[in-house]
């Protein structure tokens, strides 16, 4: 016999879940995530939007440059939060790899010296910052890859804008990782 219990994530606590298991002992559960359809995702759209309003005439200002950014974020759901950082990780993954690094400029990649991954991630942060269009020009020309340029403080608009908006500590992993050579397909391929 089975039996269904629908319960709202938001009331899912450790009593709960240890007055499920002490009911039902031997059960086994399964979840079913139902969204409200009226709530529609953060779209890919949303997501460039977003990146849009960085303010490059703050340049030398990380933090202001984001601000724009992190104040529009930080005014919707939470949830958009995770999926613009869920959005943002994919985009870097995407990036992570070696026909990118070769063209970042002076510390590309190369088999004999020493490579930078945290450069070379901040250099795919500033390819993101940098918007859609200069996003898709250097997916497919990765010699467009911007040259000696970085920018680390994408990677904190997420957080800011979390914590902004919660007032608690921002402790969520994305759903791509975005060290350099986590994308082990990328750095497998072989350069033309």
């Amino acid at each position: 016999m089975t039996t269904e219990i629908k319960i709202p994530l938001r009331s899912l606590s450790e009593s709960v879940i240890q007055d499920l298991k002490e009911k039902y002992p031997e059960a086994e559960i399964s979840v079913a995530l139902h969204q409200d359809r009226n709530k529609a995702p953060l779209s890919e759209a949303y997501f460039w939007k977003i990146i849009s309003l960085l303010d490059w005439s703050k340049i030398g200002d990380d933090e202001a440059v984001v601000e724009p950014a992190i104040d529009q974020l930080s005014s919707g759901p939470v949830r958009h939060i995770f999926e613009f950082a869920d959005l943002l990780s994919e985009k870097l993954y995407i990036l992570d790899a070696r026909k990118y690094a070769l063209h970042i400029g002076e510390d590309a990649w190369s088999p004999d010296h020493y490579f930078s991954v945290d450069n070379f991630l901040y250099a795919r942060c500033c390819v993101v910052a940098n918007g859609k269009d200069a996003y898709d020009k250097a997916l497919y020309s990765p010699a467009q890859m911007p040259k000696d340029f970085t920018f680390e403080e994408l990677l904190y608009i997420p957080s800011a804008a979390y914590e902004r908006k919660t007032g608690k500590r921002y402790d969520y992993t994305p759903t791509y990782p975005i060290e350099t050579y986590s994308n082990l397909t990328g750095w497998a391929e072989e350069i033309e």
